[in-house]
């Protein structure tokens, strides 16, 4: 059985080469201040799906949420195997915490994608660290979930058998498409971009990036959308209006998470307590924390 999957995807800032403000006074991340990368448990979710399309057939919708720039992420995945890459991207959608984010992706499964076989994911993105998305997701698409997924180990007509990574341990299950898996590490490494596809989908282009080429070259948008479109090099772009989003739902408005405050902690000597690595060590270390409340 050849499976029809949706992989959601997230370019994220490299907090290991920050540069500038790294957080706006709202609270929010100011992302054109920082160096953006591929969310690495996306691209594990990526491959997954790859190699689940070398094994059984299929094909491959990748799907990301995020700024014009985001399209960076979406040529990397085409030129990894990917079939069809889509940026969903409007200034309505700024500012969403994960409720919106959530809904903003379902929604745009359930009227532009569907039908589908399976929904795959990162567990979690490095910049936010909630692992929320995925199985918010789910619940609008009121789909079964699998998380932790490390490895699909074989399948069985419309029924998966899924190796899970817990940490300690390893569980396998058995599962019904249409799904929703969330993946992480464990199950190997990502495949790197072929050559012949980076050759290829570098001139793969978003809308926003079909404008400014179309006024560089004093051409019309339209022709040159048809153009991209006949070489298989568009990456679709849709906004609010493309996935008939409810506004109340979505960016700041439909995001009821609010950060209050954001420190700079940095710990100095003082700070610092040691402990005897013995018995009583131990139980001076569980009655300090107990009392600060940090356990019970």
């Amino acid at each position: 059985m050849s499976f029809t999957m949706v992989v959601l995807v997230k370019q994220v800032p490299n907090w290991s080469n920050i540069t500038g403000e790294a957080m706006n006074a709202d609270g929010t991340v100011n992302r054109n201040a920082l160096p953006a990368v591929f969310n690495p448990d996306d691209l594990l979710a990526l491959e997954l799906a790859l190699d689940l399309k070398d094994r059984e057939g299929g094909r491959v919708t990748v799907l990301t949420m995020g700024p014009p720039r985001a399209a960076d992420i979406l040529r990397d995945a085409l030129c990894r195997g990917a079939d069809r890459a889509i940026l969903l991207s409007d200034r309505r959608f700024a500012a969403s915490d994960t409720l919106a984010t959530s809904y903003a992706l379902a929604q745009t499964i359930i009227t532009r994608l569907s039908p589908f076989d399976l929904v795959i994911c990162g567990r979690q993105a490095i910049d936010g660290d909630t692992a929320q998305v995925g199985p918010q997701v789910a619940e609008k698409l009121k789909l079964p979930q699998v998380s932790y997924v490390e490895r699909v180990l074989e399948c069985r007509g419309d029924r998966l058998v899924i190796r899970r990574n817990l940490g300690r341990a390893h569980e396998i299950v058995e599962a019904e498409t249409p799904l929703l898996l969330t993946v992480v590490g464990g199950g190997g490494s990502a495949r790197w971009p072929n050559a012949r596809l980076l050759l290829k989908y570098r001139r793969a282009c978003s809308a926003f990036e079909i404008e400014k080429a179309a006024q560089a070259r004093g051409a019309a948008v339209g022709e040159l959308k048809d153009e991209l479109a006949a070489r298989g090099l568009l990456i679709d772009t849709w906004g609010v209006d493309e996935i008939c989003a409810d506004l109340n739902r979505t960016g700041l408005t439909g995001s009821p998470t609010k950060v209050k405050k954001i420190m700079n902690v940095v710990l100095k000597g003082k700070d610092l307590k040691r402990f005897a690595p013995d018995d009583a060590g131990v139980k001076a270390l569980v009655d300090e924390l107990t009392a600060e409340r940090t356990f019970g």
